[in-house]
């Protein structure tokens, strides 16, 4: 275990995160983070330098988060700064006087670069699947567009278009008036037409895959929510919003005066949001996508992936990201002292249970196996906070456990499965199953909870005591029989089948078939 902080010196903020590496899992877990809104891209109109002002803000900034690495014994700090300090004239003496009085040393990076991290601060946490994504990051200074599968990137470009940027050159009004909203639009549609074509050309016609990650993209997804629920979404990693939905916000924060956009946004970005929500609007247009994913890691976590890269902690880059949601689970697992041994074959079993009913009795696919999986691991985690109703617990704890990997509505999926994995089944009147909204993993859940069920009975005694189940189902005769091969012949699992009598009505109810049960000792087993 390594403690680092990766600071991002950005030209609306600095952002740091702090976090410790488990070379073990090849992944890294936050321990903390802070962000002081600094606005480095407010630099002298006469010479175009970084302001004198801007300057001490930062240092100041820089000098508290080095007192923080000190509190949380940090080991090392890596350190970038971006478009705002490469594009100043002073840019270089700023860094000299970073080190010089913090001791913090920064690396000027290139917006190639920039997006290069980008990319793998995403890939830590958005399953690709091998397919082609694009990544959106708009930042102050700079918009970053990126084009990859999970391997080395295929394109990379960062194109002069930031919230910060736009606002100090188009927005003289609040609200914006509408001569300087239009020159808003036209200017940032003529930056980004080359990038736009270029990827359009890569993806040879296919739909585009979005993932959008930065502060702006942030709080239009959380302005979008207000404006679809009321409220603002709890998480917003793998939250998903439709261009419709992001063209309504910009209508709104058009139209919007400083103080109700703070209401909505925050103070510190309720100044620069619209600018950046044109960039949004624009991007997705431009490129065909009707809709986006949220992405809450970037660039700071790129610095953390970069650097277990160079230093060999992650060996296969390909396997690493395919394997984020897997981590991603074992880690929230051992936060809350999860018994791994347990949680593993009661998932070994949901996965023969649900592969053995797969096309007779469901219908779902490799991505809710995963999904069962991950319910299947996590669905006792709630006894970190109580054994009584720690089923709820659970659900709590998995909804709010930051998970990657998964989008939003499959977290939620994941959280419902371990709630219902005792009591009552699955109810329109639970506050928790209507918060999923999506109708497909709605129907997963109430279709796979019985299975979870039978494979938490067919482990009791939480020993392992049955080595293999098979599943014949025959909807003619409206009977199922499971048959149970133990993992000692001499095992009569009589708690097993007990638990299983008391487990099966909700299988029963659900599909009308009969479950039947048997044990089987393979004769070459016995003596």
């Amino acid at each position: 275990m390594k403690r680092l902080a990766a600071i991002d010196i950005g030209t609306n903020s600095i952002h740091m995160v702090i976090a410790d590496v488990e070379p073990a899992l090849s992944s890294f877990t936050i321990v903390a983070a802070e962000k002081e809104t600094v606005r480095l891209g407010e630099r002298c109109a006469r010479t175009g330098d970084l302001s004198e002002l801007a300057i001490a803000r930062s240092l100041g900034a820089l000098k508290r988060f080095r007192g923080m690495c000190r509190t949380l014994r940090v080991e090392e700090v890596v350190a970038v700064a971006t478009s705002a300090t490469r594009e100043a004239a002073n840019g270089r003496g700023f860094i000299e006087r970073i080190e010089a009085e913090t001791g913090i040393a920064v690396e000027l990076i290139s917006g190639q670069e920039e997006a290069r991290r980008i990319y793998l601060g995403v890939l830590s946490a958005v399953d690709f699947g091998g397919q082609p994504h694009i990544v959106l990051d708009i930042g102050g200074g700079s918009t970053e567009l990126i084009l990859g599968d999970g391997r080395d990137p295929d394109y990379l470009s960062s194109t002069k278009i930031g919230a910060v940027r736009l606002t100090d050159e188009f927005v003289r009004e609040d609200p914006i008036g509408g001569a300087d909203f239009a020159r808003l639009q036209q200017y940032v549609v003529g930056m980004l037409e080359r990038p736009t074509d270029e990827l359009r050309g890569l993806l040879e016609g296919k739909p585009p895959r979005l993932v959008g990650t930065s502060g702006t993209i942030e709080a239009v997804a959380g302005l979008v929510g207000l404006q679809a629920t009321g409220f603002t979404p709890e998480t917003l990693q793998g939250y998903e919003i439709s261009l419709a939905a992001v063209e309504q916000a910009v209508r709104t924060l058009r139209r919007s005066a400083y103080s109700e956009r703070a209401q909505w946004v925050g103070e510190r970005r309720a100044e620069i949001v619209l600018a950046g929500a044109v960039v949004l609007q624009e991007a997705m247009g431009l490129l065909g996508a009707t809709g986006l994913r949220v992405c809450t890691r970037s660039l700071r976590e790129g610095l953390i992936v970069n650097w277990m890269l160079e230093r060999g902690v992650i060996a296969d880059r390909y396997r690493y990201q395919s394997e984020i949601a897997q981590r991603s689970v074992l880690r929230l697992a051992r936060k809350y002292a999860v018994n791994l041994d347990y949680g593993q074959q009661v998932a070994h079993l949901a996965e023969k249970l649900f592969d053995g009913t797969r096309g007779v009795l469901h219908d779902c696919g490799d991505r809710e196996r995963e999904l069962l999986r991950a319910a299947a691991l996590l669905h006792n985690c709630g006894h970190f906070i109580s054994h009584e109703a720690h089923h709820k617990h659970s659900y709590y704890l998995i909804r709010h456990g930051n998970l990657l990997g998964f989008t939003e509505m499959e977290i939620e999926a994941i959280a419902n499965l371990a709630r219902y994995h005792r009591k009552s089944p699955p109810k329109n009147r639970h506050e928790n199953f209507q918060r999923l909204a999506n109708s497909r993993l709605k129907l997963f859940v109430e279709q796979v909870y019985p299975l979870l069920r039978l494979a938490v009975a067919l482990d009791r005694r939480q020993i392992g005591a049955i080595a293999a189940v098979e599943v014949q189902c025959d909807l003619k005769s409206k009977r199922c029989l499971l048959t149970l091969e133990p993992k000692h012949p001499s095992d009569p699992c009589e708690m097993e089948l007990w638990s299983l009598s008391y487990k099966k009505e909700s299988f029963e109810e659900r599909y009308g078939l009969r479950l039947e049960v048997r044990l089987r000792v393979p004769a070459e087993r016995i003596g």
